[in-house]
């Protein structure tokens, strides 16, 4: 029983990621339109892309890697969802949980963006191989100040003798906030500051869309991509931007609004998701839409320069200043 339960679970995870993912794209354009004065295409044209884009025809290139081409948007897709599986959703504990599942989700938020990478090498397309090479300087870039933030929130976990250090669960039950003292709160706040910036990056989203870049490679990576393999790399997209913004919300704010409100049982457990969808959706609101809004995209070397030295010092600084805090509180 407890297996079929599981199963369940992990359905109704991957289910309500997956429309909860393109209601928030809906959103996400939806508010960027407004900021700009538009009005925007409806909240469901998500869905009505993603069913566009799967009754029409596959086409591969007869320059391509034709078995790695067709496999590529599968992988991405598998992984985003399975990045699902072990995030805390509210008041409900991730369906898998171990201890070193922060490290894995690390591992498959990078999936996607090999993935990627690999179909535009394989397209056969010079724009695709472009995009692959922007993607891949990317996937390098931001990668090290995240896993810099997850280190040191672990590791200031695990000086309080709470663990599994990494695991997902185990952080999401344990804010750090009231544990530590006013130079462990400056560096979660600078940590929180730098995992906000890595998001739209890790989502490839303005300034830093450029492996897609329309304007100048036509859209880099999927420009030989149509029908249901372009589908099935806009659904990772879409789930891939709840797994990120639901990182941030289980690493810095996980806290629930039930237990104030003096509710119980179902109703506070249906509250309390309501709340994290919420929070989910202010972090996609915060790091991504009004950014991409806001700014142009950036060049190559600038992502590169920027997330090497600035955003992994600034990370590296609260680092920091999570240690001094232990050796001030010591």
């Amino acid at each position: 029983m407890s297996g079929w339960l599981v199963v369940g679970q992990a359905a109704l995870v991957l289910l309500g990621g997956g429309i909860v993912g393109l209601f928030y794209r809906g959103v996400d354009r939806k508010i960027a339109a407004r900021m700009q004065a538009r009005i925007g295409p409806p909240l469901r044209q998500p869905f009505l892309d993603l069913g566009k884009l799967l009754v029409k025809e596959t086409v591969i290139p007869k320059t391509a890697v034709a078995w790695l081409f067709s496999a590529m948007p599968f992988l991405a897709v598998i992984a985003s969802f399975t990045a699902l599986l072990y995030l805390p959703w509210g008041p409900f504990g991730p369906v898998l949980e171990g201890h070193g599942d922060a490290i894995l989700v690390l591992y498959l938020l990078a999936v996607p963006a090999l993935a990627m990478a690999l179909g535009g090498f394989a397209s056969g397309s010079p724009l695709g191989v472009v995009g692959a090479q922007r993607e891949l300087v990317m996937l390098v870039s931001y990668e090290f100040p995240l896993a810099v933030v997850l280190v040191a929130l672990a590791w200031r976990l695990s000086t309080l003798g709470l663990g599994p250090a990494f695991s997902l669960g185990v952080l999401a039950q344990n804010p750090l906030w009231g544990a530590v003292g006013p130079l462990g709160i400056l560096g979660l706040a600078i940590l929180l500051v730098s995992l906000l910036v890595v998001t739209p990056a890790e989502l490839a989203k303005i300034p830093f869309d450029i492996p897609e870049a329309e304007t100048e490679i036509a859209g880099g990576l999927f420009v030989e991509y149509s029908g249901t393999y372009l589908a099935l790399f806009y659904l990772a997209d879409a789930v891939r931007t709840v797994v990120m913004a639901g990182l941030v919300v289980a690493l810095f704010v996980p806290y629930g609004i039930a237990g104030p409100l003096g509710l119980r049982g179902a109703a506070a457990q249906v509250v309390d998701l309501l709340f994290w969808l919420l929070k989910v959706f202010f972090v996609m609101v915060l790091a991504v839409t009004t950014v991409r809004v806001g700014m142009a995209r950036l060049k190559v070397d600038q992502i590169a320069r920027g997330f090497w030295w600035r955003i992994t010092a600034l990370a590296l600084g609260g680092l920091l200043l999570l240690v001094l805090d232990k050796v001030v509180m010591a």
